[in-house]
């Protein structure tokens, strides 16, 4: 072996935000086997008692195409990517350089590749990485029955300091096909783990969390919280980034005595879950930006009829068809604004995969007490990336939506009470029988186009939202200092990160990642920021629209300063710490 690949790989960039920290990609063709190796990668690291995440990028093709499994193993619990990557393992060269500027390779870093596959891209040489050329078809071909993507977990696994005995057991617990070539691909990841030892570190010592560790996607961690919640039936048409989450809820639905519905599109879905809503039961659905665009009347169906119902959009690049694959925060206008008419509703984004449980079950719940539509925003970069977290602190699920007694003398479904939430009548119930659709109607619901009747159900429609308790979680505020960071969704994770890199050099940063979007907390909001000068809003469109939004409903301190970028391209710490670095200065010193 080449004396410059003796060296040891050390870890990436470390801040007062991450201990210990090592990047890591895998890249290949479509059924080269990145994503399956990605993952025992991941669960390696949390046998090992280490934290870690794992994001999924794939070509347009989604399916069959190029891929790349994105991971960072830390000592600490981390949410966002790091700014460059210290190990690039190739399975092969076919269109790995789509993934060029999603896999930046740091100043020294090592690019693996198989020694018969050609000239690395210039792209990645560009970079300064050292290359370890292996003949990995060739020792695969050696072991019968093995394949590359196991040599691949072999010497990402040690070259991320994960033992050996962690990365078997992973195999283990994932392994689906026969015993044989399960002992096969062992010896191929014991192979893979020796090809690396001249360049690796001495792998972590095992050590027991001091927590229960779980290993989930975002997805998964939105259906749990939502079955928390109380969700019985779902109703759903799949589509890319939020077809996972539905894979997830089918059998464990039936657990709890639920169900889920295929539909044939999103129309029917929508209404499918407004129905089985009317009826009594917790209803949701899943999709991403076009069937959001799709389900957009029924939504104002149940904003007239006050039926609760849950919908999360599982955001991605847009418009149309978009980038189906990558991540984009730019479907917020449409979800705080896009329905046609005087038309409340909630919009909730999780802070991060962890907070995907709580946020979904709070969601569940906002919308069964306040009779109304529950929009969650969450994006792809959540929603398919798996994370080895602590296990989150739920709350206890809470009394659900109000309901009438049989023969109630002189029921008004709509009823203009004090709060705005009327009692529902559940089908079925004696002497309560009334008509929901999404005409105007008084409060017994009978069709009227009179002006007080319209006036008085927008009223009561508005204020039901408007007046509720939402407590503290309509935001997590952080720190102090005269200037702030307002933020949403997956962008918390990367402004986490770079605030405290900030204030390692001396800039004093105060940050709030809204979780409750619509309606937002005006006067909350303003009260969190007291003593602030100035303002930054950060999020991944290219239109800026929280701060669009945010500059139409509350009063914030100063000229707001905004970084927004669009997808494909996740948010990096580097590039907002570098952001807010010069913000943060007197504008007389400026660039």
């Amino acid at each position: 072996m080449d004396a410059s690949m003796r060296s040891e790989v050390r870890p990436g960039l470390t801040s007062p935000a991450v201990a210990e920290t090592v990047s890591v990609a895998i890249a290949g063709s479509g059924g080269s086997g990145v994503m399956t190796a990605g993952e025992w990668l991941l669960d390696a690291a949390a046998r090992t008692g280490l934290y870690g995440l794992m994001v999924r990028t794939s070509g347009p093709q989604i399916r069959g195409g190029e891929a790349a499994a994105l991971l960072r193993i830390a000592t600490q619990q981390v949410e966002s990517l790091d700014d460059a990557f210290d190990v690039l393992f190739a399975i092969d060269w076919q269109n790995v350089h789509r993934f060029a500027d999603e896999i930046p390779l740091r100043q020294g870093g090592l690019l693996v590749c198989d020694a018969d596959a050609g000239d690395v891209p210039e792209v990645f040489l560009a970079t300064g990485a050292r290359v370890l050329a292996l003949p990995l078809k060739k020792m695969a071909k050696a072991i019968p029955g093995s394949w590359i993507n196991m040599l691949a977990l072999g010497v990402t696994g040690a070259l991320a300091r994960l033992p050996l005995d962690a990365l078997e057991e992973a195999v283990h617990a994932g392994w689906k096909r026969d015993a044989d070539v399960l002992q096969s691909n062992l010896r191929a990841l014991r192979e893979g783990v020796a090809a690396a030892r001249d360049v690796a570190a001495a792998p972590h010592e095992r050590r027991e969390a001091a927590s229960p560790r779980w290993v989930l996607s975002g997805n998964e961690a939105a259906g749990y919280g939502a079955l928390r919640g109380g969700i019985r039936f779902v109703a759903a048409y799949p589509i890319t980034p939020a077809t996972e989450m539905l894979e997830w809820m089918a059998p464990a639905l039936s657990q709890v005595g639920g169900a889920l519905l295929q539909a044939e599109d999103e129309l029917a879905s929508i209404n499918m879950v407004i129905g089985a809503s009317f009826g009594g039961v917790p209803s949701l659905t899943a999709t991403a930006g076009p069937g959001l665009s799709l389900m957009t009347e029924g939504i104002g169906l149940a904003v007239a009829a006050e039926v609760p119902i849950v919908v999360v959009d599982v955001m991605r690049g847009g418009p149309s068809t978009g980038i189906p694959a990558k991540s984009e925060q730019s479907d917020l206008s449409y979800a705080v604004g896009g329905l046609h008419g005087d038309a409340p509703r909630l919009v909730l984004a999780p802070t991060s995969i962890s907070d995907c449980a709580a946020t979904l079950q709070w969601a569940v719940q906002l919308a069964e007490a306040l009779q109304a539509p529950a929009l969650v925003l969450s994006d792809q970069f959540m929603g398919q990336s798996r994370a080895v977290i602590a296990a989150p602190a739920l709350p206890a699920s809470t009394a659900l939506r109000s309901t009438v007694a049989a023969n109630t003398p002189d029921y008004r479904r709509y009823r203009d009470t004090p709060t705005g939430v009327s009692p529902m009548a559940i089908p079925g119930t004696p002497g309560v029988t009334y008509t929901a659709d999404g005409l105007e109607h008084s409060e017994a619901g009978v069709p009227s186009s009179q002006a007080a009747d319209h006036r008085r159900q927008l009223d009561k429609r508005l204020r039901k939202l408007r007046d509720h308790d939402y407590g503290s979680r309509w935001a997590d505020v952080e720190g102090d200092g005269p200037l702030a960071v307002i933020t949403f969704g997956s962008s918390a994770g990367p402004v986490h990160e770079a605030v405290q890199r900030a204030r390692a050099q001396g800039v004093e940063l105060r940050v709030i990642v809204l979780r409750l979007l619509a309606p937002l907390q005006a006067a909350v909001l303003e009260r969190a920021l007291d003593g602030v000068q100035r303002v930054m809003v950060v999020e991944q469109n290219h239109g800026a629209q929280l701060l669009h939004y945010l500059r139409g409903v509350a009063d914030l301190p100063g000229k707001p300063a905004s970084f927004h970028r669009p997808g494909p391209l996740p948010l990096r710490p580097t590039d907002i710490r570098a952001a807010l670095l010069a913000w943060a200065q007197p504008e007389e010193q400026r660039p």
